[in-house]
């Protein structure tokens, strides 16, 4: 039986997406790509480390979680009662893997052979848990040592360590895989609590790119999900605590065994999470060319301070914008922190002073477009892009005509706007002595 689909076309990119709705309700994308030998697939459900409190409708009850449950869950799906998941694939041919974010959790395969096998695999494997309570301690051994292991991992604790001084309340300022005495309280029960949940067909999505026939592999995610008699589930209903707009702590520093300090830079959003869909896609492009117009490596700042040895490759910049929550950092290892920070908030105080050029502005925009384009050419950045975009209820293949939209006039307001001196806090990570 042939299953309905709807083209999602771009012309610009020169792409046709097929959209499925897989019984009972999930989204399957399947993006054709002739003459590739590579095929990848993902299997993603909005379920992160910042989702732990929670209701699903009629319930009234609230679940509330211990942190790093998403990651831990991501872990034990790759065991089950036929032993370990990867060694499946390995036998086919296959390299998988998986991730978790602060939103979402991501199961994930990439092929040249077998890929029929392999989607029969990740669709199998995702929606077969198995938790035991023997399974259940192991795990959280493994993943006790894990979480010790970035404990003593420098960049690593510089980002946590600033989000911690940015965010009060907000469950983004919890570390991803939670700590040892959270994973504690993790119990098979939970697991399977959480998984019934979010990992409800409802509450995912496929993604596959590579030279396909779309129709075949539709027909065959129909069939496994078809089989399994899903049932009906009310709304999840997702709790966040109400986040003060000042930050935390201005500066946060911790000794760790490096050879130069670690030094970043951070401001928090207080507008981002009033916005939704497209509107967060703009917000984020649009900062995005502020941070690369301002601190870009063609900027005279960045060669000035590459000159004087205050930072290195490394030195970057980036924004995070989701739903309930958004931040800005700057930074990298720097022999001389406090110089890189006076440097840094000048260039800023500088530009809500007396603005970026247009000259300025139309180039930075040029090279996001180009950089962008040039990202298409991979089936890992589409793919777990366009589910990212997916969940935040919009859609990847509208970014290059949203860089189109933004203005050099939105711009100046967002430098004044989300470069706060009021709400920055910094984070270093010196050499201990």
């Amino acid at each position: 039986m042939e299953i309905n689909y709807r083209l999602i076309e771009n012309k610009a990119l020169q792409e046709s997406l097929y959209h499925y709705r897989i019984n009972p309700g999930m989204d399957l994308y399947i993006l054709p790509r002739a003459d590739y030998r590579k095929k990848y697939a993902i299997f993603s459900t909005r379920f992160g480390s910042i989702d732990n409190s929670f209701r699903v409708e009629p319930e009234e009850e609230i679940t509330t979680l211990p942190d790093g449950v998403a990651h831990f869950l991501e872990h034990k799906l790759f065991e089950d009662e036929q032993g370990n998941v990867f060694d499946r694939f390995a036998a086919l041919g296959a390299s998988a893997n998986a991730f978790t974010s602060f939103t979402q959790t991501t199961y994930l395969f990439s092929c040249t052979a077998n890929f029929e096998q392999n989607l029969t695999e990740l669709l199998n494997f995702v929606q077969e848990p198995y938790f035991t309570e023997e399974t259940v301690r192991k795990e959280q051994g493994i993943i006790g040592q894990e979480i010790k292991m970035y404990e003593d991992h420098p960049h690593w604790r510089v980002f946590f360590n600033l989000l911690e001084s940015l965010y009060r309340e907000h469950p983004v300022r919890n570390d991803i895989a939670g700590t040892v005495e959270s994973i504690s309280k993790i119990t098979p029960d939970l697991l399977y609590r959480c998984y019934n949940t979010f990992y409800h067909p409802t509450n995912m999505a496929v993604f596959i790119v590579g030279d396909l026939d779309p129709a075949i592999v539709a027909a065959q995610v129909e069939a496994n999900f078809s089989a399994r008699g899903y049932k009906h589930m009310g709304a999840i209903v997702r709790r966040y605590p109400e986040e003060p707009k000042e930050i935390m702590q201005e500066k946060a520093v911790q000794k760790l065994v490096v050879s130069e300090p670690v030094f970043y830079l951070g401001f928090k959003d207080i507008v981002v999470d009033k916005l939704s869909g497209r509107d967060v896609m703009h917000r984020e492009i649009l900062m995005e060319l502020v941070l690369d117009t301002l601190f870009g490596t063609s900027e005279k700042l960045y060669n000035d301070l590459y000159k004087a040895d205050l930072i290195d490759e490394g030195f970057g910049f980036e924004y995070a914008a989701e739903s309930t929550y958004g931040y800005t950092m700057i930074g990298g290892e720097t022999k001389d922190p406090d110089q890189l920070y006076d440097r840094i908030m000048s260039e800023i105080k500088n530009a809500q002073k007396n603005g970026i050029s247009e000259e300025q502005f139309e180039r930075h925009r040029r090279k996001i477009l180009g950089s962008y384009i040039r990202k298409f050419d991979s089936l890992e950045f589409i793919a777990n892009n366009f589910l990212a975009y997916k969940f935040r209820d919009t859609n990847l293949f509208e970014l290059p005509g949203v860089l189109n939209e933004v203005s050099r006039e939105e711009a100046l307001a967002l430098i004044e706007e989300n470069l706060n001196s009021e709400r920055h806090a910094v984070s270093l990570v010196l050499p201990s002595e």
